[in-house]
């Protein structure tokens, strides 16, 4: 190739290398532009709230009382796979393993599901079963009853009035001053100390 040629095609090289240059340039800022974008809106969602646990105490009133799940899904979130089961699934815990069946502290049981109150520990007296036992609820309308009858008998199952949780069953064989027994399952129950004038 002759050296006049050389000449003549040297600029049209230069011009074509320096576009390369600037079009790679120009990409190479395009992913650094996005990759900033990314680490932002990554950052947005580490800082955000959190999820439905932080939202349903947020939820809480002061009286302690919990949003109603309305769904399987959201109880089994919200319950141990104990409590779960006993309380949406109508289960029962072995006598004598639950964790309020032998507590003798002054305090109110609450729901465990909701947070409704349903007895005052002035009412729990030693039945010799092995579940927390009561001779009546805090107020009649905390609690619902229901004809149960599973296990070839009938009885009176014990429910939550507010979001239906099983609690357990009552019998007409407690002592004085109502003759009743309300045999509660500890999964089913939160218990809340208070000082003994707080109960009354």
């Amino acid at each position: 190739m002759s050296k006049s040629r050389l000449l003549v095609l040297w600029p049209v090289a230069i011009a074509v290398l320096t576009a390369g240059c600037s079009q790679s340039q120009s990409g190479s800022q395009v992913a650094i532009t996005e990759a900033q974008s990314n680490q932002e809106s990554h950052s947005m969602n580490t800082n955000s709230p959190a999820g439905p646990a932080s939202e349903e105490k947020s939820h809480e009133t002061e009286d302690g009382l919990l949003p109603i799940a309305a769904s399987d899904a959201e109880w089994q979130k919200r319950l141990t796979a104990e409590q779960f089961k006993v309380t949406r699934r109508k289960g029962t815990e072995r006598a004598f393993t639950g964790a309020l069946w032998d507590n003798h502290e002054t305090g109110v049981y609450r729901c465990v599901c909701c947070g409704q109150p349903l007895f005052h520990s002035k009412a729990k007296f030693e039945s010799g079963t092995g579940w927390p036992s009561f001779y009546e609820p805090i107020a009649s309308d905390k609690v619902g009853e229901v004809v149960d009858k599973s296990w070839f008998a009938t009885r009176t199952e014990i429910v939550c009035s507010r979001c239906d949780a099983h609690l357990g069953h009552v019998f007409e064989d407690g002592p004085k001053p109502t003759g009743m027994r309300y045999c509660m399952n500890s999964a089913a129950l939160k218990f809340e100390k208070r000082a003994e004038k707080e109960t009354k």
